[in-house]
C-alpha cells in the first residue's frame, strides 16, 4: 500500500509519461492485463487511457486493472489511469519513505 507522499511523488513522475494502453469497448480482458503486467515490469509506472466508447466507469476500470495486474492504483484523473508496480529485475524508481 502506497502512502500519500509516495502517491504524490509517483504522480509527479507520471506527469511526463504518455499513455501506452487504451481500454475501449472490449473492456478489460486477459490479453490487456498480460501486456500491462509486462510493461509494468519494464517501466514500473504506466498510464492507461479509458476511451469514451468503453462504457465502463473509469474508477472501476482503474481498480480492476490494478487488482488483476497486481499493481498499485496511483491515480485516476479524467480518462487516464496511472498504475505503479515495483520491478523485480529492473528497479528504477526509488520511492520516498
Amino acid at each position: 500500500m502506497l502512502s500519500g507522499k509516495q502517491k504524490r511523488y509517483l504522480r509527479s513522475l507520471a506527469h511526463h509519461v504518455d499513455p501506452i494502453f487504451q481500454v475501449g469497448k472490449g473492456g478489460v480482458n486477459d490479453h490487456l492485463i498480460r501486456h500491462i503486467q509486462e510493461a509494468l515490469e519494464v517501466r514500473e509506472l504506466i498510464k492507461v487511457t479509458v476511451l469514451n466508447n468503453s462504457g465502463e466507469d473509469r474508477q472501476e476500470v482503474g481498480a480492476e486493472l490494478s487488482e488483476k495486474a497486481g499493481a498499485e492504483l496511483v491515480q485516476v484523473i479524467g480518462k487516464i489511469v496511472v498504475l505503479y508496480k515495483e520491478s523485480k529485475d529492473k528497479k528504477k524508481i526509488e520511492l520516498p519513505v
